[in-house]
């Protein structure tokens, strides 16, 4: 599939479809723990497809699970029966420690486990891509060293950072290939810890790492989505579009609108509605007013795509994800007449 044309269509077809990054709720579809999940390739290929079946996306996504990398490198990971698995303590913090640190092969871990999840679901989902999905590099690193530490890292140690962001970006991109040799379509990459950057810290300590994984994996057939969730990434935005990807990721701390008035028509930026205050804590009514308002706020951008703000909670309740769905359709359906009648 050429994903240049995707990325096309989702800009210049009529009939927009909302893309959230909806996976773990089919836990519920499953009747499966949060860890039975995370820990089965056959429930995550059958949790994606039974959500593909039920939600008219235009691409299926992976599960965002920013422990399984870090997990693979050596660090200790927290699992629960109905959320989403945590990192905690560090395993680096010196010099020493980041040049005794072992790039694990692909396949350590759970890492291995999320491959083969892809590849199942490319069996059952056939219609449309299918996106992995794993952690940025300056994210990942924050998970190795602790996410307060790295930030102070930055300023007092900064070849530290760099030691680890180096074998973070090596790991990423061959666990990124790994996704391509089974016939993933492209990949949605976390970036959230930095979101919190200044630009000039951003750009030395995440961008030009997720440049260089983009221009090793990015291709015609494969394309890198690009998340951040964090507080700035409008004042972030010049930096965040350096990296070479072509579709780009909000979360609900910024107002959408602001965020389409800077970004290129060829680029598609997603977002934006709250998972956590919407659609885990909504109702059908809140959701359905919630997304007819940032419908409204971006109707004029052609290069927008309603999502959610970050990963969709495991119990969400599907009335709520239902409204969303029915909302935009009806958007839509209801833009579609009056460009007829006008």
């Amino acid at each position: 599939m050429n994903m240049y044309k995707w990325v096309d269509k989702l800009i210049y077809e009529e009939d927009k479809k909302a893309f959230p990054l909806l996976s773990f709720p089919s836990v519920q579809l499953l009747y499966v723990t949060v860890k039975e999940l995370v820990t089965d390739s056959n429930y995550q290929a059958l949790g994606m497809k039974m959500l593909a079946d039920k939600y008219p996306m235009p691409a299926v996504a992976s599960f965002m699970d920013l422990s399984v990398e870090a997990e693979a490198f050596g660090a200790s990971t927290v699992y629960s029966a109905d959320e989403v698995p945590t990192i905690i303590g560090k395993i680096v913090e010196t010099e020493e420690e980041a040049d005794a640190l072992r790039v694990p092969e692909v396949g350590e871990g759970r890492t291995g486990i999320y491959v083969e999840g892809v590849r199942k679901a490319l069996k059952l989902i056939t219609d449309r891509p299918v996106f992995a999905g794993c952690t940025g590099p300056f994210s990942l690193a924050g998970r190795l060293m602790d996410v307060n530490e790295v930030m102070l890292q930055c300023y007092e140690e900064p070849e530290l950072v760099h030691k680890i962001l180096r074998k973070a970006t090596d790991f990423l991109i061959e666990y990124i290939n790994a996704y391509k040799a089974v016939g993933a379509h492209g990949i949605i990459m976390a970036e959230p810890l930095a979101g919190v950057l200044s630009p000039q810290l951003i750009q030395e300590f995440s961008t030009e790492y997720v440049k260089e994984i983009v221009e090793a994996t990015q291709e015609q057939g494969f394309i890198i989505i690009y998340h951040n969730c964090g507080n700035y990434t409008i004042q972030l935005i010049d930096q965040i579009l350096d990296t070479g990807c072509r579709v780009f990721h909000f979360g609900d701390a910024i107002d959408m609108r602001t965020m389409m008035e800077l970004m290129p028509p060829d680029c598609v930026a997603m977002g934006n509605i709250s998972p956590s205050q919407q659609f885990r804590n909504g109702t059908p009514q809140s959701v359905r007013i919630e997304t007819v308002r940032l419908l409204e706020n971006c109707k004029e951008y052609r290069n927008f795509v309603i999502s959610s703000g970050c990963d969709i909670p495991p119990l969400t309740e599907f009335e709520n994800i239902d409204a969303f769905f029915e909302t935009v359709d009806s958007f839509y359906y209801k833009q579609r007449l009056l460009d007829i009648i006008m």
